[in-house]
């Protein structure tokens, strides 16, 4: 069946433990439960949910639009299907510290690995836009503490995302993520950082697990992964690729579907039939079903 044979807490564990291993994990953006199968299949260390793809998911602008439940659900509906930690883009909580603990608490409930939370003005906008605001640290620092505090397993991880270095300066986010980490974040999420020697500088400032985001069209360089390693960075995030490729193919699809009339040139580029099937686990649907259905009871039963 297509459920996750392992609990939160197992989960929770694994991503810290991996955290700890001096290692790079890859964690691409999953759009809905199927690709996250498809991401474990792929052999990938751990995911992401992107509040940028679940917006545009729902026909909405990155703008803060989404809200905590909209979140959580499709946090429930991707962890009950994969066997990765999941990571979760919280936004700023959501509103007020208080909605920030209640956002966490939503999370936790969810079954995911972690969540980060943003330094932006409420309501925010995306990471790679100009004209971004940041609140004063004593207010980011209130939104941690309070999320901190609302969490009841230790192993959740809390992770404290910085958006100013395009509007304060790369000095002045590096004092900002150690502000965040005394208040209580457990990893950092340095937002549009613009070149590698940023990366290194901010690494060799910040001695927590570090983000690396290479997505794509943004402000910052596409580092691979070998470079990233060798700068010591815990996590390379892809969290809008799957998005973008789909997308892509999509309105490819629909280009020539519309040109043709028919969708015969288009075959050799789908997804087959029988590994749609495969993916999704129709044999051992239907191996329970009849297991279900077909028994017989034994006698004097």
């Amino acid at each position: 069946m297509l459920h996750t044979r392992t609990t939160p807490a197992e989960r929770r564990r694994a991503f810290r433990e991996a955290l700890a291993s001096g290692r790079l994990l890859r964690m691409p953006g999953a759009m809905n439960p199927y690709s996250a199968r498809l991401i474990q299949e792929a052999g990938f260390d751990a995911m992401y949910l992107s509040g940028a793809v679940l917006a545009a998911d729902l026909g909405l602008p990155d703008i803060g639009l989404t809200t905590s439940t909209e979140a959580a659900a499709r946090a429930a509906q991707t962890t009950r299907v994969t066997d990765l930690p999941v990571l979760v883009d919280a936004d700023t909580g959501f509103g007020e510290p208080m909605n920030a603990a209640r956002t966490l608490q939503l999370m936790e409930d969810a079954g995911l690995a972690g969540l980060h939370l943003e330094d932006q003005v409420n309501p925010k906008r995306c990471g790679h836009l100009d004209g971004k605001a940041v609140v004063a640290v004593q207010e980011m620092t209130r939104r941690l503490r309070a999320a901190v505090d609302a969490r009841r397993d230790p192993d959740f991880l809390i992770m404290a995302r910085t958006d100013a270095r395009s509007v304060e300066g790369l000095d002045a986010a590096i004092d900002r993520a150690k502000a965040y980490v005394d208040a209580g974040a457990d990893a950092v999420f340095p937002e549009a950082l613009a070149s590698a020697a940023e990366f290194e500088a901010f690494r060799a400032a910040v001695d927590v697990p570090l983000l690396a985001n290479m997505t794509e069209f943004g402000k910052g360089p596409l580092l691979d992964a070998r470079a990233l390693e060798d700068l010591g960075y815990n996590i390379a995030l892809y969290p809008v690729t799957l998005f973008r490729l789909a997308m892509g193919a999509v309105e490819d699809g629909l280009r020539t579907l519309a040109a043709d009339g028919t969708q015969a040139a288009l075959l050799d580029r789908m997804q087959t039939r029988s590994r749609l099937y495969e993916v999704l686990g129709y044999e051992r649907y239907a191996g329970f079903d009849s297991a279900v259905y077909d028994f017989t009871l034994p006698p004097g039963s």
